[in-house]
Formats: structure tokens, sequence, C-alpha cells
């Protein structure tokens, strides 16, 4: 294993468990990180599954390659984005899957070495990209967009009150050459804020803020509604899918996607089928509330705190 991604999997004792995986299925590990979660999906779906293993992170992929060497014959890694899996499954001819996990979010290995710009605690370049290998940086997008614009990433992704405050002094410091890595950025944030809201915060000032621009550049937000789109279609009946979110957003959506697809309308057929209307259900909640990491995991592992992981079965 490589040390610099040595990434903790969250809930994987009950994301494993809600996904049932068995031998001779498919799987897709849709974000598979450092391979944590696939290594026990193999394990537990031995000896004849197949997992397909994605990630945006060409670092991940690297990782899970090493993670899962022991099972390299029943595992396909592809360097893709989550909203790429259409064309992904396209492309190595699958038509239909025995499960899906995504676990959302940012890898500790990103967070802890400073050159990937993900960390307000550490000096790095602004950069944030999950794929370091391609688009926008965090630095190029905060000069990019508009005041306003800004205002709205901050508050839209990041739940940042003070959004269109703090976007002000972010446009202000760069026009006078004052933020050129992570840690001049934070400290602009972290000064914007009124005294005594930063003395309230239970986090760091800077983390609302360095979230929102993290979504944003990579597009969080859009390539997971893609996702949600698309699964359905690949998922075989009595398949699942596992999601575990660390953002209201995120799991809002994931929320109201599973109870659309899980809705009954409660008429006849033909007359739903009239109003385009779904006659019957795609999926059964497995989870009609989010199950929340335990005490003692929280305890292991702080950045889990947040988690909230959904399931549901095709029908």
């Amino acid at each position: 294993m490589i040390p610099e991604f040595a990434h903790v999997s969250v809930m994987e004792e009950e994301a494993v468990r809600l996904l049932d995986p068995h031998p001779g299925g498919l799987y897709v590990d849709a974000t598979v990180g450092g391979g944590g979660h696939a290594l026990r999906i193999l394990e537990k779906s031995f000896p004849n599954s197949r997992l397909i293993g994605v990630d945006r992170d060409p670092d991940a992929l690297v990782a899970a390659g090493q993670r899962l060497a022991s099972e390299r014959d029943r595992v396909t890694l592809v360097h893709g984005r989550l909203g790429d899996l259409p064309a992904i499954l396209e492309r190595l001819g699958v038509v239909a899957v025995d499960g899906f996990l995504v676990d959302l979010g940012i890898s500790s290995p990103q967070v802890d070495r400073a050159e990937r710009g993900f960390s307000f605690r550490q000096s790095g370049p602004l950069d944030m990209r999950m794929d370091p290998t391609t688009g926008e940086t965090a630095g190029e997008l905060i000069r990019r967009v508009t005041l306003e614009e800004l205002g709205e990433i901050l508050i839209g992704y990041g739940d940042e009150r003070f959004g269109r405050r703090i976007a002000s002094a972010i446009k202000r410091a760069l026009s006078e050459g004052q933020i050129e890595n992570t840690t001049d950025l934070a400290a602009v944030v972290a000064a914007a804020l009124p005294g005594r809201e930063r003395a309230e915060r239970k986090t760091d000032p800077a983390t609302k803020t360095f979230q929102a621009l993290r979504i944003a550049v990579n597009d969080e937000i859009i390539e997971l509604e893609r996702f949600l789109d698309a699964f359905p279609s690949y998922l075989r009946r009595g398949g699942r899918i596992v999601v575990i979110a660390f953002h209201s957003l995120e799991d809002r959506l994931v929320k109201n996607r599973f109870r659309d697809l899980a809705r009954h309308p409660g008429l006849p057929a033909d007359i739903a089928r009239a109003q385009g209307i779904r006659p019957d259900p795609e999926l059964e909640l497995l989870t009609p509330k989010p199950i929340a990491p335990s005490d003692a995991e929280v305890a292991r592992n702080p950045r889990a705190r947040s988690a909230k992981l959904r399931a549901a079965v095709r029908r």
C-alpha cells in the first residue's frame, strides 16, 4: 500500500452487510478509493464474483490495485468519474450489475497531502482537484468566477451564511496579490468572519469555504446527479445500491432519488401510465432513515462523523 493513500473506509461493516454481495455477482465500487470496501465485497462474495472499481484519482487506483492484488483476476480498475459510469459500463460490455457502492466525499490521503491543495492546515497550491491530471484548479476558479458567483458557491455548497462577505474578501485579497496558497486563503476567510462567529465555530473558520470550493472544482453535485439518474438502468432485479454521503446536499439528493424510485402512486397501472407516472416502484428502501457511524467508529476516525448511509434494493 502506498503510504500516501492509507485511507480508512467509513462504515465498512454496515455498507457490505447492506450490499449483501454473493458468489457469482458483479459489483461496482464507483468511488473505489484505496480499495477498502472493495476488498470486503470480494471477500464476502468469494470465490467467483467480479468487481469493477472506478475512481477519478490516479493515486487511488494505484493504491486499490495494490490492496486488491490477491484478487486481481476478479477486479477491473478504471480511471473515470462517477457521472461517466454508463459510458464506462458500456465500454466494458456490462448491461447489468448486482450492486453499486458509492462512497462520496474526499479521501483522507487527499486532505493529508499538502500538495493536493485540499487542506487549510498545511500550505499548498490552490488545487483541490480529485483528478490532478485535468480540469480547473481552485485558484483558477476563484479568479474566473464573478463576486456574485463565488458568493453563491460558498452559500450553496458550503452552507456558509457569511458567503458573500467571504467572497468579497477573497476577491479583494486576490486583487492585492495576497492569496498564493491554501493557508493564505484560509487566513483571508478567517479574517472575513465576525470575531464572535470565529470564536463560536466548532470547526476551523475555513472549513465551509474549502468544502464549497472543492465541490465546485470537482463538479461533485453534477456527477452525483448524473449517476443517480442512470443507475436504475443497470441494477438488476434483486440488486442493491449503497451510498455513503458526507454533505447534506448530497444526502438530500440520494434520499429524494431513492424515495421517488420507491414511491407507489396508488393508481391503477393503466391510469398511472396514461399520466406518465411509474405504476410500480423500482426500489425498496433498506434504510428508511440513514445509518450513521457508531460512536466507536467516530472515536477511531473523526472524519466519519458526518457520514450518512442509505441503501435500497431493486424490485
